[in-house]
């Protein structure tokens, strides 16, 4: 299972343009016995007899048990293609993979791998949402105190066994987004941005599109082990959906319910609950009139809505928490300044309560789990320059890591924890704001930022003792900048009363302009496309 992991980051190099496509793309890395589906693409409409597909020298049907299937003309378009859905290869090495059209032909190669003894019952995946080191060094100062150059604890990130740097590039750009990131982790294979499962083909349907097996699959199916997936977020957004889900739309979040019931792992937790509701029902947000939680209860889940259910739900075999209509309250707003929906939504659990009860049900399963936990507000909130939320929240994946490594070592040592970002917002903590201004109140407002000699140290209060200060908004605090948006203005004032929101919805669909009142707006006229 570790190579899985391993193969996922491995960077893929798009090929440059030919004749043929063929997916899986260039030195994909593939587990021997995980499924795939092969298609090759041929730029122009072809007759069956003039193509031939050969894997190593020999005709694919011989390599792979079955012929592919051809069609002439894909989407009533003059090109022709080839497909063949679930195959498996058992036997590792390399896979050379030739496709012609009698004139033209393209020539891939595969890596197919294996993995030795299984070393690990139970695997545990989290997943610090657009995380980068500054999110990681400022809960550090925060949760544990800092003075004289030396912090006064570690975060449990911090102190894990091994320590690495990986490459997220998609097969299609050097900046990834949550979906096709999440999806290399969990699969093996690059893909592209807002893809998750599958590879981006040409087709116009984003749901034929070639597909990966996950590892949530692939355990379940190959070993029998339990499958949970843990969000904060909406659950059908990019990070959990990408555990299960197959299409190269994320924003697909009816289909991607389907998906998660047809998939039914044993816990499924998060926001979201809008996509699970028929419509014309209050807070239903489905085009159909499918009601998914009545679907999951049918199917033997216990539904929790609320913390309080969560706590109550301990007998539960399989479990589906539904907590807010869309993404989950950080930790900022539910515990201490109640902003945000925590008033609409008072009873949510904190992300270590759901690990906790996660571990209780899967853990009962003698062959082992899986099981993803993201943090995934660190992302929303770095992406509209939200700091504090977002260091908050990096506190609570930090204690939610420190709970399942004190649960692994009360028992053998049997489980694989790994702690990850999907990719890396450009965020950097360059010192800290003053707002004791009395010694030069004229000074121009940038003055309040200190740096190198100026900076100091912040004046937060003593954490409580989950690693949370009582308050951010001190006279000096931390000055974390993002480099993701440069044409906007600061006013180096934590945003407390709602999580802050530089952009309105644009005249144009799928637009967005600047907020104006926001205090950290874009300061451009021009309709912006927002992207996660």
């Amino acid at each position: 299972m570790r190579q899985l992991f391993l193969g996922a980051l491995t960077l893929l190099a798009t090929s440059a343009a030919s004749a043929q496509t063929i997916y899986p793309i260039d030195r994909a890395d593939i587990l021997a016995g995980a499924r795939f589906d092969f298609k090759v693409e041929f730029a122009d409409k072809l007759a069956p007899d003039q193509v031939r597909i050969t894997i190593n020298g020999v005709d694919h049907a011989q390599v792979l048990g079955k012929t592919a299937s051809f069609i002439e003309r894909e989407d009533g378009k003059e090109q022709s293609s080839a497909i063949l859905r679930d195959v498996t290869l058992d036997t590792p090495g390399t896979y050379r993979i030739r496709a012609s059209d009698g004139t033209h032909s393209r020539e891939v190669t595969w890596n197919v791998f294996d993995t030795g003894p299984r070393k690990a019952k139970n695997v545990i995946l989290f997943i610090g949402d657009g995380m980068s080191p500054a999110h990681r060094v400022a809960a550090r100062i925060l949760s544990k105190g800092i003075a004289e150059g030396k912090s006064f604890g570690k975060l449990a990130i911090d102190d894990m066994p091994h320590t690495a740097l990986v490459a997220t590039a998609g097969s299609d750009s050097i900046i990834t987004d949550s979906a096709n990131s999440m999806s290399a982790y969990v699969t093996g294979h690059k893909s592209a941005v807002n893809a998750m499962g599958s590879y981006a083909d040409r087709s116009a349907d984003p749901f034929d599109d070639p597909r990966v097996e996950s590892i949530a699959s692939l355990v379940k199916r190959r070993l029998g082990m339990a499958v949970g997936v843990v969000t904060n977020t909406e659950i059908e957004d990019a990070t959990p959906a990408a555990v299960l889900t197959h299409t190269r739309r994320r924003a697909a979040y009816d289909e991607i319910v389907e998906q998660l019931f047809a998939a039914k792992p044993d816990v499924l937790m998060g926001g979201g609950a809008a996509h699970f509701r028929p419509k014309g029902t209050p807070g239903g947000r489905r085009a159909d009139d499918r009601d998914y939680i009545a679907m999951f209860r049918d199917a033997g889940y216990t539904v929790a809505r609320t913390a309080t259910e969560l706590n109550a739900a301990t007998g539960a075999t399989k479990l589906l928490g539904l907590f807010t209509d869309f993404n989950m309250d950080g930790a900022l707003d539910r515990k201490f300044i109640k902003t945000g929906t925590a008033k609409t939504y008072p009873d949510q659990p904190d992300l270590t309560d759901q690990v906790r009860t996660s571990l209780d049900i899967l853990s009962r399963n003698e062959r082992g789990f899986f099981l993803m936990v993201e943090s995934g507000l660190i992302d929303k909130y770095s992406h509209l320059l939200d700091m504090e939320r977002a260091v908050y929240d990096t506190i609570m994946l930090d204690n939610a890591v420190r709970l399942a490594r004190d649960w692994a070592e009360k028992r053998r040592d049997d489980t694989l924890i790994l702690v990850v970002a999907d990719h890396n917002h450009p965020i950097s903590l360059i010192g800290t704001i003053d707002d004791d201004m009395t010694h030069a109140p004229k000074a121009p407002l940038r003055d309040r930022v200190g740096v190198y000699d100026k900076a100091g140290f912040p004046n937060y209060p003593k954490p409580d003792q989950d690693g949370y200060p009582a308050q951010v908004d001190v006279s000096r605090r931390l000055a974390i900048f993002s480099a993701s948006s440069p044409d906007y203005y600061e006013t180096f004032r934590p945003k407390l009363d709602d999580p802050n929101d530089p952009t309105v919805t644009g005249s144009v669909q799928g637009t967005f302009e600047p907020n104006e009142p926001a205090p950290a707006a874009v300061s451009s006229s021009a309709a912006r496309r927002r992207t996660t």
